[in-house]
């Protein structure tokens, strides 16, 4: 996820694009750059690796020149590492065009071989840079023109934004599956990855659609469809203001993360399958043999990560067949592991800089292991030193408590099982294609489930003087309710704890009293009827005993019902998927339930985002 701005206008267009990028950089701070048009149709392009403190480093020890048209952006980078020679905004050979994106071209290889065997010279390792020297072939067409025309030879997901010494009081902008708003000022318009780029200076925006480019003047602004059929777009009015900009407008990024998961999962999702319906994992690196030879895996992780780990194992001994364990990395190296060279080592990190995970890594290596890393920072030292990765595409998340790097890390899991069982040829083409049919149905199906929470969150606000939670679940909803505890521990400070339900008559039942909240997680009639039937089971004994039973249950299963002081639905899933819908509510209960105590939701008392010691 990358951030955005265009302007327009009377101002300064400098000021304008850095003040934007402070407010965006919570979308990317891999580097970041700006574009200025002077009124003599000269192109100035800074730009640098690191954060935006570095850009602004260089603009104040050699102030840009007048310009008011530009482009700015601040990286989260995808293709190519975080360098100043990737960063944005890239140029045509005769640095008369400069481009940003915010997304991925899934075919710029192609397009890059077909340029470069064209005569153009490239400089970046980045799927961008495509897109301005594409822009300079159709450039006597106009800069409009010539992104309608691009942008129909482009596959994938992108936001562009360009300018020309052409047309110096020009910002053109194109979106497909990534954000784009305009903002409405007076003698000045705006463009932006979020409204937060432009809030300071107007609250008028405009939302655009799907598949349509934007020409941004200071008279005003004009939309059509890639094809230049006018377009039709939604005038809106932020209703706040700049000071609550870098959260979009949510409370807490917590919340602002939380929404953003139908498009995380749909993002770690994208241009995975190729024409013929395989699984393509571009970063794998490891070759089908491998795989193949592969006798045990491993899944290595901490903390939230260790629970999409716990989830991982169902889906690689289900689909693939191979005998899979779940170790918390801060364990792993000191009980002195049995590797081989056929044994597959997953770990599973947001930051990609863990240092418990990085030592188990280092460990796995110098036992000769293959490793492969699940992250969601490219170019971290997890996934360098690992022998291939599988990125998750969540974006920046900010809250300490993960909430979309949980569920893209159990999304790329997932792939990880389906591509080790299309590899192995534990499962037919056509059951794969079935379960990946299914997991393109997930977004929605978050979605969805965002749309009916707020029955939780005021049971939340009910519940914010209780001293202690517990969460059940079987199968797949063990780890499910250890990830719920987890949030509680880590928001609301509060005693929390999650059991394999079966395990209740062994010794947590005890821990049942009256009124006592527990949270039950039941899986599908349909899937595993008879984990379920023991689970409702589970529910009649703690329920017997006074507990105040919350379960979350999917439609339709009316079982449930009679024993369940408050109900919880979600909808109907295959059983191994049930988590991404299910920790849904969780989070937001957590979140909701540490609001009312009157916690930091976004920066929990004691905890770091990324633990980087062991």
């Amino acid at each position: 996820m990358c951030g955005i701005v265009g302007y327009v206008g009377r101002r300064q267009a400098v000021e304008v694009a850095i003040e934007g990028l402070g407010r965006l950089e919570y979308r990317g701070y891999d580097s970041s750059g700006i574009a200025l048009i002077g009124a003599d149709r000269a192109l100035t392009v800074e730009k640098r690796a690191g954060k935006l403190v570095n850009l602004r480093s260089v603009l104040a020890a050699r102030p840009a020149p007048p310009a008011t048209a530009g482009i700015g952006h601040t990286r989260w980078a995808t293709h190519g590492a975080p360098t100043d020679r990737n960063a944005h905004p890239h140029t045509d050979c005769e640095e008369r065009i400069a481009v940003i994106h915010n997304g991925i071209i899934e075919n710029f290889a192609e397009l890059r071989a077909e340029l470069e065997n064209d005569g153009h010279k490239l400089a970046s390792e980045t799927d961008t840079e495509v897109v301005a020297h594409l822009l300079e072939r159709f450039a006597g067409d106009g800069l409009a023109e010539a992104m309608r025309r691009v942008c129909r030879r482009l596959e994938g997901a992108f936001t562009l934004l360009a300018v020309s010494v052409d047309e110096p009081d020009v910002v053109v902008g194109a979106r497909r599956n990534s954000p784009l708003v305009v903002g409405r000022g007076e003698g000045e318009n705006f463009l932006g990855s979020d409204v937060a780029a432009f809030i300071a200076y107007t609250r008028e925006a405009v939302e655009l659609g799907q598949d349509q480019v934007v020409e941004l003047r200071t008279s005003g602004i004009t939309v059509t469809d890639f094809h230049g059929a006018p377009a039709e777009t939604r005038d809106y009015h932020v209703d706040w203001d700049a000071s609550a900009a870098e959260k979009g407008g949510h409370d807490y990024f917590m919340l602002k993360e939380i929404a953003e998961q139908p498009r995380a999962v749909a993002d770690t999702l994208l241009g995975r399958v190729g024409a013929d319906g395989q699984l393509m994992l571009d970063e794998m690196r490891l070759s089908d043999q491998e795989l193949r030879d592969v006798n045990k895996i491993i899944v290595v992780a901490c903390g939230t990560s260790y629970h999409a780990g716990l989830i991982a194992k169902y889906a690689i001994e289900h689909w693939a067949g191979v005998p899979c364990e779940v170790e918390l990395a801060s364990e792993f190296r000191y009980r002195d592991p049995i590797l081989t060279r056929d044994t597959l080592i997953i770990v599973i990190t947001q930051s990609g800089e863990t240092m418990d995970t990085l030592m188990a890594v280092r460990h796995a290596r110098e036992q000769r292991s293959r490793v492969l890393a699940v992250c969601n920072v490219n170019g971290s030292t997890i996934p360098r030193e690992s022998d291939a990765v599988l990125y998750t595409h969540a974006g920046p998340e900010i809250a300490v408590a993960s909430t979309k790097a949980f569920l893209t890390q159990l999304v790329a899991c997932y792939l990880v099982a389906l591509y080790l069982a299309q590899v192995r040829g534990t499962k037919f083409g056509d059951e794969i294609s079935q379960i990946i049919d299914w997991l393109g149905r997930m977004p929605a199906k978050v979605e969805e489930v965002l749309g009916t929470v707020e029955p939780v969150r005021a049971l939340a606000r009910s519940l914010a003087a209780e001293r202690c939670v517990l969460f059940l679940g079987r199968h797949v909803g063990f780890p499910v309710a250890l990830e719920g505890a987890l949030k509680l521990k880590e928001l609301a400070y509060m005693h929390a704890e999650g059991f394999a339900a079966g395990e209740l008559k062994h010794g947590p039942i005890a821990l049942i009293d009256e009124g006592l909240p527990v949270v039950v997680i039941v899986p599908s009639p349909a899937g595993q009827r008879v984990i379920h039937d023991k689970i409702v089971s589970n529910i009649q004994e703690i329920r017997a005993r006074g507990a105040k039973t919350i379960v979350i249950a999917e439609e339709g299963d009316d079982a449930v019902v009679p024993y369940a002081d408050t109900l919880i639905r979600v909808p109907a899933v295959p059983t191994l998927l049930q988590p991404l819908i299910a920790t849904v509510p969780l989070q937001v209960f957590a979140c909701e339930l540490a609001a009312a105590k009157g916690h930091d939701v976004d920066q929990p008392r004691n905890l770091a985002k990324s633990v980087t010691v062991e």
